[in-house]
């Protein structure tokens, strides 16, 4: 049974470097160069914009931000989408390819807002097609913070509350718990399980644990590394 990989990873980084793996300036080890023409760009950015970072950029200035970017603030999600190996190759020899781009790329503006994936690239150059996308995380409305505090007792001192409709960064807000849980499950048109990273890991990765040689149960340290001694080789 085929599975749905949808990877997030909040950036407050530069993102030269990932836009030049992405855009394959840079040629990362696993890539095949003689396929890197099959590579695409799925959107359109901005006039006078070249490229992913740029088009981050250019989102983050012309957004309407009033507040200053912190150093250590995300500036913006990278996503990245496939499915298992047997069931992109399957979407491609059956000439689906296409459709399940288009539908990942409707999922994502309808998810982050048309505005905030500034790019979407597929990559046809390595073992299992995916889509790279990137993602501004700019929101309105009331922060979270402040439903919080309205739930809380009364007879504090009231400060004039900001507009809800201003746009603010925030990528909390984006990939709170509530909305990833509604993540839908027929992104890639496969048979639509969606794994945790960890559990992902937990049943794919050839492990000590899910091969039965140690046991997942809590156990103090000493006790884990008695066992652990007994069972690895010498």
């Amino acid at each position: 049974m085929g599975y749905v990989v949808l990877h997030l990873d909040k950036s407050p980084d530069n993102e030269v470097p990932m836009t030049a793996h992405i855009a394959r300036t840079k040629m990362p080890p696993n890539a095949m160069p003689e396929l890197t023409y099959l590579n695409e760009e799925l959107g359109e950015f901005p006039e006078g914009v070249a490229d992913r970072t740029e088009a981050i950029n250019h989102r983050l200035e012309h957004a309407g931000l009033t507040r200053k970017i912190g150093t250590n603030q995300v500036r913006v999600i990278r996503v990245m989408l496939t499915g298992t190996q047997e069931d992109m190759l399957r979407i491609v020899q059956e000439g689906r390819l296409k459709a399940w781009c288009t539908d990942n790329l409707a999922w994502l503006r309808k998810t982050f807002g048309a505005e905030n994936v500034v790019s979407a690239v597929l990559h046809m150059d390595e073992a299992t097609p995916h889509i790279h996308a990137a993602v501004v995380p700019i929101v309105t409305g009331e922060r979270r913070k402040v439903r919080k505090e309205k739930t809380d007792e009364t007879g504090k001192r009231k400060y004039r509350t900001k507009s809800t409709a201003r746009p603010r960064l925030c990528a909390d807000d984006v990939m709170s718990r509530i909305k990833l849980k509604r993540v839908p499950r027929h992104l890639c048109r496969s048979n639509g399980q969606i794994r945790t990273a960890k559990r992902y890991r937990r049943l794919e990765r050839p492990t000590r644990y899910n091969t039965g040689i140690l046991p997942q149960r809590h156990c103090p340290t000493a006790e884990f590394a008695g066992q652990y001694r007994r069972t690895t080789p010498h």
